[in-house]
């Protein structure tokens, strides 16, 4: 009798979800920096509003990111390690420093912004886009520069990050906005009020654009896993057609982005505050599950 004996080894995975909920809120306090500073340097009264929402938002999700990579320490207590031991080679050494300057460069910015201090606000906004964008960018570059992983060894991976962060940051600023339009107006002049739901449809436009930018990106990154080496195009099927599927095609691209590019453009739904508020919650889900999809299906080949 002819015997077929199968091991099952099984693969071990280094990072987990505590990193991709790293890189969902480093990216949402990034994007909510960028559009306080943006709102800021455009000079229009009526974008404060906005503003001041994200300078609030910044520090606050950022504080949280930490806690994270804490977490997902094997020894917590020794996170102090990071700033100890120095590896100028490393973007880990890069972003450590960043997750300490850029908090508290956001909190200094937002005090001057409460305070009205518009010039102090403008120079320390211009100086903290870099900064916020690095923070969030430097997390693609560790992903890129995983050679052995066909999923992240790419140099779309430190932009595509950048601009999915714009994205949730938006998205995320248009939620507190409806929110407060609702809540918070009801007193108000119907005139403001009209005016306040015009700038988070406006706003809302947006979040349009900067989702095709990331579909653009996406779609970029398949075709070039599609058509290059083996392992590559077989990531390609885990993501498209493999287990990865529902969390890649169903919920990145679907839900979060196809479906909510047609309620912002589509014209009955797009000046509804309503549909623009579903819109912004599947693109926040959306950009969630690219995040969870790029850290387990990046590791789910084995190296060889």
């Amino acid at each position: 009798m002819e015997v077929n004996i199968f091991y099952n080894v099984p693969h071990y995975r280094p990072l987990g979800i505590p990193i991709a909920f790293y890189f969902y809120l480093t990216g949402l306090s990034a994007g909510s920096f960028v559009i306080s500073v943006v709102s800021l340097i455009l000079g229009k009264v009526e974008y404060k509003a906005l503003g001041k929402i994200s300078a609030v938002l910044a520090p606050l999700l950022l504080t949280m990111a930490p806690a994270t990579l804490i977490i997902d320490l094997e020894q917590p207590l020794r996170f102090w390690y990071l700033f100890l031991y120095l590896n100028f080679t490393s973007p880990i050494t890069y972003g450590s420093f960043l997750l300490t300057a850029y908090p508290i460069h956001s909190l200094i910015y937002a005090f001057f912004f409460f305070r009205d201090n518009v010039k102090m606000a403008k120079l320390l906004g211009s100086l903290g886009i870099p900064l916020a964008l690095a923070t969030h960018g430097y997390t693609g570059f560790i992903l890129a520069l995983g050679k052995g992983r066909a999923l992240w060894s790419t140099a779309l991976m430190p932009t595509l990050f950048i601009v999915s962060a714009m994205v949730s940051g938006i998205a995320l600023v248009i939620l507190i906005a409806v929110i407060r339009n609702r809540l918070f107006m009801k007193n108000k002049p119907a005139q403001e009020i009209e005016k306040d739901k015009n700038l988070i449809i406006g706003l809302g436009k947006i979040l349009g654009a900067t989702i095709l930018a990331d579909l653009f990106l996406v779609s970029n990154d398949v075709l070039v896993l599609l058509t290059a080496k083996q392992e590559e195009y077989h990531v390609a099927q885990l993501i498209l057609f493999g287990d990865f599927a529902p969390l890649f095609v169903g919920v990145e691209i679907v839900l979060g982005a196809i479906i909510p590019l047609f309620l912002i453009f589509v014209p009955y739904t797009s000046k509804r505050l309503v549909f623009q508020f579903i819109a912004s919650l599947l693109v926040m889900v959306g950009i969630f599950a690219m995040r969870v999809m790029v850290v387990l299906a990046g590791q789910s080949i084995p190296l060889h």
